[in-house]
């Protein structure tokens, strides 16, 4: 089963941070986020799975994000999901809508 919502990227300013976190426009993982055409891979990638059989995926631009992040660092799995949990430019360039400090999935994805 398939469930996309479009990820139109959020702006810096609408990412949720703590009070004293302040996020730096020209970091290279919101410049990469910017060029990314996120809804044409998710389209991309929805094609090559059922829209009926089989539990509902992951969303797609977590998906997408996390085997960027991981190949862009040459880092394991479990690293990545690490990297993730502790870099909220990470979790801001995964789509996510704010800062939080668990992992954002398991580590099985």
């Amino acid at each position: 089963m398939i469930r996309y919502k479009s990820q139109k990227q959020l702006t810096l300013k609408g990412f949720n941070t703590p009070p004293d976190m302040v996020l730096d426009p020209g970091n290279r993982w919101v410049k990469l986020s910017d060029c990314i055409p996120w809804d044409g891979l998710a389209e991309s990638y929805h094609k090559t799975l059922s829209s009926r059989l089989g539990r509902p995926i992951k969303d797609a631009r977590i998906v997408i994000g996390v085997v960027i992040i991981k190949y862009k660092l040459s880092v394991s799995d479990d690293e990545t999901v690490e990297q993730i949990r502790e870099n909220p430019y990470l979790q801001y360039f995964i789509g996510l809508k704010g800062f939080q400090s668990e992992a954002p999935r398991q580590r099985s994805l």
